[in-house]
């Protein structure tokens, strides 16, 4: 790991776009691959703003639509660092819906998901420690802790993942 330190707000990212009739299924909600798209997009823009390197993803977990997502809506994702290892970052990604004719905003989905740091010749580069700014960002890095041991745990059997 490097000995330089990042604030969680630094890593910070928004993402704004209405969806439209080509983003959606026949039944008028927005298909769950575009929404992946954007949420994958978001993330990796917070791990790029962290490491300041070109990042690749290594693992998504659960992504589970408690909502649709309509044509018409204009969703907002946010996304930030919640954990870093040596050449690693979580980055937790939450998705908003609102209908902007009646103002009425709702929470979609939240994932987490894990980026790789790249060098210039394509190989895993260390990234910036973490530095917390509030109590929540400071207990998110501990859950983030914990779920990157059981992903370890997990890629043991079929592959690795970075620590």
């Amino acid at each position: 790991m490097t000995t330089e330190s990042r604030k969680v707000s630094e890593s910070r990212t928004t993402i704004s776009q209405l969806m439209n009739p080509q983003d959606a299924n026949l039944t008028g909600n927005v298909h769950g691959g575009h929404i992946m798209k954007l949420v994958d997009e978001a993330g990796a823009l917070a791990g790029m703003r962290h490491s300041r390197q070109r990042v690749v993803t290594v693992a998504v977990d659960q992504l589970t639509f408690r909502e649709p997502i309509y044509i018409g809506d204009l969703i907002t994702i946010v996304s930030e660092i919640s954990y870093v290892g040596r050449t690693s970052m979580e980055a937790e990604v939450s998705v908003y819906a609102e209908d902007p004719q009646k103002g009425k905003r709702r929470h979609t989905n939240t994932a987490y998901l894990v980026y790789v740091a790249l060098d210039e010749h394509g190989k895993p580069v260390g990234v910036p420690s973490l530095a917390t700014e509030t109590k929540e960002q400071q207990l998110r890095l501990e859950q983030g802790k914990a779920r990157q041991e059981h992903r370890l745990n997990r890629a043991k059997q079929g592959g690795a993942l970075d620590s």
